[in-house]
């Protein structure tokens, strides 16, 4: 059993996916008080702030498991979670027709190990149709998630190109946490 420090349902839906046991609740902490503009920084930064948290609200009792994903454009821009609707889509016109990089960064401990990782999936996408992402849009599926991005769900249908692990691009890389799981 480990205490997934995460509010994420595609976090969860992973971890159900490949048989691990968890409860679920997330820790008080403020990602808005990150300012660096290098993706991989940013989600070690929160991933492990939010560790940190855990620590502090929940102990060590049930291993920990805390989790961050950001998704960088082509030319490197930090795409995080939209703000609201007209954010959204000026975030998925930046990844429609091109090449991101969706980063998570995981922090696993107990009391007696602890595990780092960073993982990166690479996606090429093609031009979103105009019809499609409104109606994506209007959908909210969009909400909470990084870069208002869903390869599991509106963004598939537009992959040229994948290069990485799935479970990495929707916010937990299970295949490498697995061996330390231990399950």
């Amino acid at each position: 059993m480990i205490h997934l420090c995460s509010s994420s349902p595609s976090r969860a839906l992973l971890l159900e996916k490949f048989g691990v046991q968890f409860i679920q609740k997330s820790p008080s902490y403020d990602e808005e008080q990150i300012t660096t503009s290098t993706a991989k920084d940013f989600v070690y930064t929160a991933s492990k702030g939010k560790l940190e948290a855990s620590i502090r609200e929940f102990g060590l009792e049930i291993p920990l498991l805390c989790a961050d994903t950001v998704i960088s454009a082509h030319d490197g821009t930090i795409l995080r979670k939209p703000k609201n609707k007209e954010d959204a889509k000026r975030i998925l016109e930046i990844q429609s027709g091109s090449t991101i990089s969706i980063i998570s960064s995981l922090h696993y401990k107990s009391k007696t190990l602890s595990f780092s990782d960073i993982s990166a999936t690479h996606y090429q996408f093609s031009p979103f149709e105009p019809k499609d992402l409104e109606a994506y849009l209007k959908s909210n599926l969009w909400q909470g998630k990084a870069g208002g991005c869903m390869v599991e769900g509106f963004c598939k249908a537009y992959i040229q190109s994948v290069e990485g692990y799935e479970s990495t691009a929707m916010g937990l890389q299970v295949e490498v946490l697995l061996p330390w799981l231990k399950i």
